[in-house]
């Protein structure tokens, strides 16, 4: 399986998502933002960063650049697409995703490992989750608050879209403590927190086990490697 990373100009976790698929067991593929190619890829992550400086808004500017066209498009059609913070931001700006992400309330930079219960088991990039299972993966953001009209809010919570919950702590003034969600078809994953950071024993978040042993975001790598075999099969 072949995924896509776009590199957009102030991404900085492009090479940690090529990583964390290259573990997860596919080909990761590099891709850049000025493109109109997705070259042939079965899957796309939008990584975390400062796209642009974040001017604007977070996200406004890279949701615009050429090859999200063919983002759009390929969402749409099914194509599994995974946005990770900044890259989450771009999704919502991009309409792939509703809502909006605003400065976090308290006005800080926050970067800390960060406890989510998974909410939602059925998308490309969490099947490989129990329900209602705790993971810990870091967070690192400056606007990270994900807010939407009561309409929007209830529709998420209604029909299943909320996929990641802050636990313990409400780390950026999310509405709900939501800390990510899906599309309604369930390929397109947007959250504030980096799976990708937590993929190895020795890099990861610390557990019980031992220190940075935390390796629970690989699970959204090898969701989506595994959701694409089934649907080949």
């Amino acid at each position: 399986m072949r995924i896509g990373v776009i590199t957009f100009p102030g991404s900085l976790d492009d090479r940690d998502a090529q990583r964390a698929i290259r573990l997860a067991g596919a080909d990761p593929v590099a891709l850049w933002h000025g493109d109109h190619d997705l070259d042939g890829v079965d899957a796309i992550v939008l990584p975390g960063g400062f796209s642009y400086g974040d001017y604007l808004r977070c996200g406004a500017i890279a949701a615009h650049s050429p090859i999200m066209r063919e983002v759009v498009d390929a969402a749409n059609a099914g194509m599994p697409v995974l946005g990770i913070c900044n890259g989450f931001q771009i999704l919502v700006e991009a309409h792939l995703l509703p809502g909006g992400l605003v400065r976090n309330d308290h006005g800080d930079f926050i970067c800390r490992d960060q406890r989510l219960r998974v909410e939602n088991t059925t998308s490309a990039w969490t099947t490989g989750f129990s329900e209602s299972q705790e993971i810990t993966i870091p967070l690192k953001n400056g606007e990270g608050g994900f807010l939407a009209d009561q309409e929007t809010i209830d529709r998420l919570e209604g029909e299943g879209q909320v996929a990641f919950r802050y636990l313990d702590v409400n780390p950026n003034g999310s509405l709900n403590d939501i800390a990510g969600i899906s599309n309604a078809r369930g390929n397109v994953v947007g959250l504030m927190p980096h799976p990708e950071h937590a993929v190895e024993e020795g890099f990861g978040p610390d557990t019980r086990a031992a220190m940075r042993s935390g390796t629970d975001g690989l699970t959204f790598f090898t969701s989506v490697v595994k959701s694409a075999l089934l649907a080949n099969a």
